[in-house]
């Protein structure tokens, strides 16, 4: 499997993060590492699916930013990792992904929409998403908790991110059944796991999918 095999220049990816702040991010993780220590974990996994999806190769690459663009830490990842910079619009979740989508569509591209929160997500996984979009209207990749780590689109499904009670374990439910009462075709992708809780820190730690981990 190739990237050539995609039509040039048809998919765009979109990394979604928050910025780096402490107290704000992976509190979960909090009184394991510190505030301080779960913003650096962040700021190391939005790194890393950075590089995931530019390795991917399907297609330009951009870093949505929440709460915006202002951020120090997202200009220095616009610098080292040569990326673009969009900041992210809407009250919630959906509001903000349905903007990304909208704005692709517009440019007449795909969109496969990522988070920062999975390193089991690999290029080739991104590949893979980019190709089925070639063929169906949606690629989902579930998460073990109930939501989803990837979604990519190939055109507008109406009221694909309503109503939906986000960081609940019933995301990836409601979001079947939206895309079933759509009739759009769907691809599911294997199911991963992403990085919240303490024990998906153990985990992180066992497998060793980033390089710089912390302690």
């Amino acid at each position: 499997m190739t990237s050539s095999a995609l039509p040039a220049d048809r998919v765009r990816v979109a990394v979604f993060a928050k910025a780096p702040v402490a107290g704000q991010v992976k509190t979960r993780l909090a009184a394991m590492l510190g505030a301080e220590g779960a913003a650096q974990l962040h700021a190391t996994l939005v790194r890393h699916a950075v590089s995931t999806a530019m390795l991917a190769g399907v297609g330009r690459v951009e870093l949505w930013c929440a709460p915006d663009e202002s951020h120090p830490f997202f200009s220095e990842c616009a610098i080292e990792l040569g990326i673009r910079l969009r900041g992210q619009r809407g009250q919630d979740l959906g509001e903000r992904m349905s903007h990304a989508f909208e704005n692709a569509f517009s440019a007449g591209r795909h969109l496969i929409l990522v988070g920062s929160d999975c390193p089991a997500l690999t290029a080739s996984d991104i590949e893979r998403a980019a190709i089925a979009l070639a063929s169906h209207d949606a690629v989902i990749t579930p998460a073990e908790d109930g939501g989803y780590v990837m979604i990519g689109l190939s055109r507008r499904i109406a009221g694909l991110f309503e109503g939906i009670e986000w960081s609940s374990a019933s995301v990836m439910h409601a979001t079947r059944e939206r895309l079933r009462a759509a009739g759009a075709r769907c691809r599911e992708l294997p199911t991963l796991w992403d990085v919240d809780r303490p024990e998906d820190y153990a985990r992180l730690q066992r497998e060793g999918l980033l390089q710089e981990v912390p302690s």
